[in-house]
């Protein structure tokens, strides 16, 4: 070995043990901030023949697939099931599971449907997109099938899991009374003491509509059971999969409607302030997203045990999750309820160190990432350090001309989260084509491709893969691509523009798409930066 091999694998290795130096780890055996790589992708967008993703033999390819290109992380978007518009981030539960990711033919495994009935839920469309309307009009139609072949046994485990759980019967109970109320938000609905959520008429309705309750109560055990398989099917894999919270509520879910003492409301359905974000650089009157608003005062009185549970069991099913809009738990922007402009709330205090005080001492360590994009100020950064929780940090804000961007790789610190983009950016071949070109020809000198093709879209996409080097060599501990990334593709297939209510969250990737993919550059890349840690680090890769 030449003295220069021996001095870089010297390097190397120096290089490596600084990073995943043994520390306080809550991450379990897969340490995210020991530098490593992952992709993002929504469980909706996977692959497979039923209108969208489930929980089944495409997932497991699909984190083999990514695995084979190095890759240690899969992030997904929330797993809920979408309310309004289909965003994953609008929900009627803050903890029940998207019954559309449940696997016909893992049900037929499990005797609750014919195999001819699973082939009932094949998707007669196109592969490219999610066709939810066909989903609302289909898939609740096969599962109550599965629902009427569910043995006693079975029904007596739903009802365990029920009383283990209380979420599951609230929600149960919530989704039953919408279905037999032609979907009337709960506020509207006749009888007031079930608006009101009374126990004693609730357990009546329980008991009177046992068939309505217990198929969303059996549902959601199926989607638990599915869930935790396929968890362990990538545990065998070494794919950590890193969920998603939003940090608000929908004003009509069940988690409003049987604790309406953590909220800000006046009178069921009738909040005192919502949540927004003020004006800013990008909306000039602020954008008013309508969610109430928690009373903290509230919550600190029962010791945050609404937001111990949720977390909790989001921990239960991913090794690891990212909190959506972080920084309002340090201070958030209120609006009254009438108002028909963001531009006319006011910041408020959150609840600061005291939920996570009461979080750690209930559940220890907890393997969060912050989404501190936006508007952060001094306060919100110092409540950050003071978490410990690494935040986000995304390429595509780099480059704006004029100012020094936290966001600019350089800048990055380990304890923090890389993206090229995430579900509300541009694909980074859509960035390119669509920004201005003194900002394209910044992005593309910083990340050393000014000579590059970068037009060109495909897995090999000159342009595409500057980006991506730019993110891997970075400081941060865990860098992550949209599975788009990984295929250059452009800005037809974005999951997501803020602000438009519709076409969004529909992007599906095909096989064909996935097997496209250049597993042995991206593994390469992994082994080149540091990224792969089941590698043995030689000087060969580097040279």
């Amino acid at each position: 070995m030449s003295w220069l091999a021996e001095q870089m694998q010297k390097r190397v290795r120096q290089f490596v043990g600084r990073w995943n130096r043994p520390g306080k780890n809550c991450w379990g055996k897969y340490n995210m901030l020991s530098r490593t790589a992952g992709v993002l992708l929504p469980l909706s967008a996977l692959p497979g023949p039923y209108g969208c993703g489930v929980l089944g033999e495409e997932a497991v390819a699909f984190a083999a697939r990514m695995r084979q290109a190095g890759l240690h992380c899969w992030q997904i978007l929330p797993s809920v099931q979408p309310g309004a518009g289909n965003s994953p981030y609008t929900s009627l539960s803050a903890f029940a599971g998207n019954l559309w990711y449940l696997d016909p033919r893992r049900l037929a495994e499990d005797g609750l449907l014919t195999e001819e009935e699973a082939e009932q839920g094949v998707y007669p469309g196109e592969p490219y997109c999610v066709d939810y309307e066909w989903l609302q009009q289909n898939r609740l139609a096969l599962l109550h099938k599965a629902y009427a072949r569910a043995s006693t046994e079975l029904l007596r485990q739903a009802e365990s899991f029920a009383k283990e759980h209380v979420w599951v019967e609230e929600y149960a109970c919530f989704m039953a009374l919408r279905e037999i109320y032609s979907g009337l938000p709960y506020w509207q609905w006749p009888d007031e003491k079930l608006r009101m959520h009374e126990s004693a008429a609730v357990e009546e309705f329980a008991a009177a509509h046992s068939e309505e309750v217990g198929f969303w109560r059996l549902m959601q055990l199926l989607f638990y059971r599915q869930w935790m398989r396929l968890k362990a099917e990538l545990d065998e894999l070494g794919i950590a999969l890193i969920g998603d919270m939003p940090i608000y509520v929908d004003l009509d879910s069940a988690d409003t409607w049987a604790h309406a003492q953590l909220f800000l409301l006046e009178q069921p359905g009738k909040p005192l302030l919502v949540a927004g974000t003020p004006p800013d650089y990008f909306s000039e009157d602020g954008q008013l997203w309508g969610n109430p608003l928690y009373d903290w005062q509230a919550m600190a009185r029962e010791n945050y045990h609404w937001w111990i549970e949720r977390l909790s069991w989001q921990l239960e099913l991913c090794h690891s999750v990212r909190i959506d809009h972080f920084r309002a738990f340090e201070s958030f922007w209120a609006i009254p309820a009438q108002s028909e402009s963001a531009s006319e709330g006011k910041w408020l205090s959150g609840p600061g160190m005291a939920l996570f005080d009461a979080v750690r001492q209930e559940l220890g360590e907890v393997p969060v990432i912050a989404e501190d994009l936006g508007l952060i100020d001094e306060k919100v950064r110092a409540f950050l350090r003071q978490t410990g929780f690494p935040g986000m940090r995304v390429l595509q804000f780099a480059f704006t001309p004029g100012a020094e961007s936290l966001h600019l790789p350089h800048c990055y610190t380990q304890n923090c989260v890389a993206y090229t983009g995430t579900h509300d950016n541009n694909t980074a071949l859509g960035y390119l084509w669509e920004a201005s070109p003194e900002e394209r020809s910044f992005a593309l000198a910083y990340c050393g491709a000014e000579d590059a093709d970068w037009e060109k879209g495909g897995s090999q996409a000159p342009g595409v893969r500057a980006l991506l080097c730019a993110v891997w060599q970075s400081p941060a501990a865990l860098a992550i691509a949209p599975i788009q990334d990984l295929c250059g593709f452009g800005a037809d297939t974005r999951m997501n523009i803020p602000g438009t209510p519709e076409g969004n969250w529909r992007y599906r990737l095909t096989s064909q798409a996935l097997a496209s993919v250049d597993c042995d550059w991206i593994a390469r890349l992994c082994r080149l930066y540091a990224r792969d840690h089941a590698f043995e680090y030689h000087t060969e890769v580097l040279c």
